[in-house]
């Protein structure tokens, strides 16, 4: 991940970071509302979010880029954070059911090889969860919020780049329709922006949510060729 992400743990911190901690944690827990049991793995900064599942996963791992600020876990709960290169995730293969991705993606260096590497490590039957700044939303142009660095996506280069790592979408979701101000007053309706823009402007979201799961379809073979006739043409004693 590129060096210029930063000030992510002060955002949270800020009220604009706290709303938007809660809107964002609101739509993935209606994707996913329950993970009873399951190992989950967060990539980028997703340790404040992977606190919805804790009570409940089995496991909750969050790796994120060495020079990210770190989340503090309260005691006793079943998670932890690694610090690691997210293109050679130190995990074995078809380790994890849940992969949540957010602010990573748009950051990556080498963004075919991280969802590769998501892809390893995901279970056969497990859910990868992207959370993306959205090309055509307004917090993508305002470098105030950390959805303003690196590289954002609209919601069909999104899909087209998962189909390309052999994912296919599954679901599809958007948020932050509340403008990336700090108004108190904005603030305070944020929940109102949040179901007048899914309604009347879904594509202009802040961010895009997509859920994928493993696309075994190209690893299929398309049928047995039969076989050519060869003709050998050979000198008779």
């Amino acid at each position: 991940m590129r060096d210029e992400v930063h000030g992510l743990a002060n955002f949270y911190a800020t009220p604009a970071g706290l709303v938007t901690a809660r809107l964002l944690r609101d739509r993935l827990r209606a994707l996913w509302p329950a993970l009873p049991g399951q190992a989950v793995l967060g990539l980028g900064y997703a340790s404040p979010f992977l606190r919805l599942w804790k009570a409940e996963a089995h496991r909750c791992i969050a790796l994120v880029p060495e020079h990210f600020p770190r989340w503090r876990w309260p005691r006793g709960a079943a998670s932890c954070t690694a610090a690691g290169p997210e293109d050679a995730l130190p995990f074995p293969d078809l380790t994890f059911d849940r992969i949540l991705l957010v602010h990573g993606l748009e950051h990556a260096e080498n963004s075919r090889r991280l969802l590769r590497e998501a892809w390893r490590v995901l279970k056969d039957d497990g859910r990868l969860l992207v959370v993306a700044p959205n090309r055509l939303g307004l917090w993508a142009h305002l470098e105030r919020t950390p959805f303003g660095h690196g590289h954002p996506y609209s919601a069909l280069q999104l899909e087209a780049l998962l189909q390309r790592q052999m994912f296919r979408v599954a679901q599809r979701d958007a948020a932050l329709f509340v403008p990336p101000f700090r108004n108190r007053l904005l603030l305070r309706g944020a929940g109102g922006w949040e179901r007048l823009g899914s309604r009347l402007c879904p594509g202009f979201a802040g961010v895009t949510l997509m859920e994928a799961a493993k696309d075994f379809s190209e690893l299929i073979p398309a049928g047995v060729r039969p076989a050519r006739r060869r003709v050998v043409v050979a000198e008779a004693a």
